[in-house]
């Protein structure tokens, strides 16, 4: 069937629109089975997540999904969307857009109106849901982004008989505490008041997340409410040769020259720390190009983005980023662009769920990455080894201005401390500083880091390959083509195929609801801000989105 797409593309457009469209085809007898939300579907890892479970819920015979509403603050993109229409033969697409689903921080509409605007765009969007036929599935709603949509989408949920999902694949108060002035912006004066909605203990809400540090935390609070439901991923599969073949030549056009490719899967983020595998290249592979994927998502990010393009273009560092921006139709998938490639990274300083390390297993390319330990107990769970992880990248501390990287950090510190709110600041340590010899390379600004990289490579490499002596190994070893890649473990569909992650999903939306002791949300909020606020879990490049 072909897809339909109903779009609020202006905060003017009425919302019931939408439910009049889809109650046109409710009556040729198909219902609004599924209605994913999500704030965008710009490219990364949460779309990714969405394009692959889709398929897996749609063959649920639990779930019987026979129609999606893609509900949100944008829409997906043509391709994207033709893409999925292709992938769900027979279940039919419809996108419900209004702006004021979208980020708060990207609204200029004052908070009452935009509290209006959610709340008729949800009500409108759930006015024909029946009650056991219709599941929302919310990601991302513990980023904080849009409080007062997540709690409309509770309450509403809850008042129609809708069971809601909300997936948690990041928190806002893990290094991202810019999110706290925007929330008391928006009418949240209290963590209280945030964690009511973002760990809802309404008898209708589910919650799954993607680790099991995460979800274990839940659980002593929300019992089997929250489940875990690890990211499913696309099985190993050859791709066509003519397809890498013409990956490889796209990027050839790209750079300009035939060259190695070491690729970073992912958007441009501060917490990827693209400084560091910029450094591991140079090190490791003089002559490769590094080239990241996505461009910059969110104004959060663009003093980042921009601070590294420019220094890139300064020194004539072999950097290039966000190659698939703008990029249109021709460009190549990001699966072929792997294969196409000599080496995958991953340096980042969190993540949720690691997908890049099982993309380049199942592209069969060497991965060199960062260890999260988050996250690397599930990997191993999951059977998954990585010959070249790593914990930290040292660096000799004569490489950077110490004394101004120290009263920077101190500054830093100072002012983002303060801006916690007055109950987490006894919570908040610094992280530890070397007193003298090396530095890790993740724990500088990236200010710093760029001092770094301004010297010559082989002047850093002979300062600090002491300091890394697994390196010396990996460096002849990409020389030579004989890096190691991470083998595809027999029992990973067990784990994160899509037959599995519909079973789950079903499991958990079957589960019935357990009692909850009163004052629970406030009492998970405070276990996870106590882990996060730990000085090792402290990133001097993640507390100013200047730095």
């Amino acid at each position: 069937m072909s897809v339909s797409a109903i779009r609020v593309t202006s905060p003017f457009t009425e919302p019931a629109k939408i439910v009049r469209a889809i109650a046109g085809r409710m009556k040729s007898g198909r219902r609004v089975k599924l209605i994913v939300f999500h704030s965008h579907y710009r490219p990364g890892g949460v779309r990714r997540i969405i394009e692959l479970a889709l398929p897996a819920l749609a063959r649920e015979r639990r779930l019987g999904v026979n129609t999606v509403v893609l509900a949100g603050g944008e829409a997906p993109d043509g391709p994207w969307l033709s893409a999925l229409r292709a992938s769900l033969p027979g279940v039919e697409i419809v996108c419900a857009v209004a702006p004021s689903a979208g980020y708060v921080s990207e609204s200029r509409e004052p908070v009452v109106t935009l509290e209006r605007r959610v709340k008729n765009f949800v009500e409108d969007l759930l006015a024909e849901a029946e009650s056991g036929r219709t599941v929302v599935w919310a990601h991302n709603l513990g980023l904080g982004r849009n409080l007062p949509l997540a709690r409309v989408l509770v309450q509403t949920c809850g008042r129609r008989g809708v069971r809601l999902v909300t997936h948690h694949h990041d928190w806002w108060f893990d290094n991202r505490w810019q999110r706290w002035p925007e929330m008391r912006r928006a009418g949240f004066r209290s963590l209280k008041a945030v964690a009511e909605v973002i760990f809802s203990t309404a008898a209708h809400v589910r919650h799954a997340t993607i680790n099991r540090t995460d979800q274990r935390l839940l659980e002593r609070g929300l019992g089997r409410r929250a489940g875990w439901l690890p990211n499913l991923v696309a099985e190993p599969a050859v791709l066509p040769g003519e397809t890498v073949t013409a990956a490889k030549a796209w990027l050839e056009r790209m750079l300009g020259e035939r060259a190695p490719v070491w690729i970073v899967p992912c958007r441009l983020l501060r917490r990827k720390n693209l400084a560091e595998a910029l450094l591991l290249a140079r090190w490791l592979r003089p002559e490769a190009w590094l080239v990241t994927t996505g461009s910059v998502s969110s104004l959060d990010e663009k003093a980042y983005a921009d601070a590294l393009q420019s220094a890139a273009e300064r020194h004539a560092w072999r950097l290039r980023l966000g190659v698939l921006a703008g990029s249109g139709k021709a460009s190549p998938t990001v699966p072929a662009l792997l294969a196409a490639s000599e080496v995958v990274l991953l340096t980042s300083l969190q993540e949720g769920f690691g997908l890049p390390n099982l993309e380049a297993a199942a592209a069969g390319r060497p991965l060199l990455v960062r260890s999260l330990p988050n996250i690397a107990p599930d990997l191993a769970e999951f059977g998954f080894r990585f010959p070249q992880a790593y914990d930290e990248v040292w660096i000799d501390r004569g490489l950077f201005d110490e004394r101004a990287e120290t009263a920077r950090q101190q500054r830093i510190w100072r002012t983002w401390r303060a801006r916690l709110p007055e109950s987490c600041r006894t919570l908040a340590s610094p992280p530890p500083w070397w007193e003298s010899g090396a530095v890790p390379f993740s724990r500088l600004t990236l200010r710093a880091q760029l001092e770094v990289l301004v010297h010559p490579a082989e002047e850093t490499w002979a300062r600090s390959v002491q300091l890394n002596p697994q390196l010396a190994r990996w460096r002849r070893q990409a020389s030579e083509g004989t890096l190691k890649v991470s083998r595809w473990p027999r029992k990973t569909s067990g784990w994160l195929g899509a037959a599995s992650y519909g079973r789950k999903f079903a499991q958990l939306l079957d589960t019935e609801p357990q009692t909850v002791a009163p004052g629970v949300p406030a009492r998970i909020s405070q276990k996870f801000l106590r882990a996060k606020l730990a000085g090792e879990n402290q990133y001097p490049m993640l507390w100013s989105l200047k730095s």
